[in-house]
């Protein structure tokens, strides 16, 4: 069950990674493209840094799914928007599934599991 606890995990990092490519999808298609394409990538990774992140600075029972909510529904609707409607619902999709699964406690527990496993060989 581990293994499969740190695949889900490595596959809610890939979808983070996913979001923000989104963003940069949507800047791609409106003007001024140039700013945009990095603009938005940033401001969603500035939003997840400091907000979204397990070890977030603003972070919250409350606020933490609020802008996980927020950064992945903009993200899918940028898809939208920027005529791939195709990929935006699979985004929207995968994203439901692997953040639901990420919930649960069995894999929920495993990033605060190898904070204590054992210290650094040499010690």
């Amino acid at each position: 069950m581990v293994f499969l606890g740190w695949w889900v995990l490595a596959l809610v990092f890939l979808d983070e990674l996913l979001a923000v490519a989104a963003f940069g999808v949507w800047g791609w298609a409106h003007d001024p493209r140039w700013l945009l394409v990095w603009l938005l990538p940033l401001a969603a990774m500035t939003a997840w840094f400091l907000v979204a992140s397990p070890k977030a600075t603003y972070g919250g029972p409350v606020r933490r799914p609020v802008v996980k909510v927020i950064v992945f529904g903009l993200a899918s609707w940028a898809l939208w928007d920027a005529g791939h409607p195709a990929w935006a619902l699979a985004l929207l999709v995968f994203s439901v599934v692997v953040n639901a699964l990420a919930l649960l406690p069995s894999i929920a527990a495993l990033p605060g599991q190898v904070s204590g496993a054992r210290p650094p060989a040499g010690r």
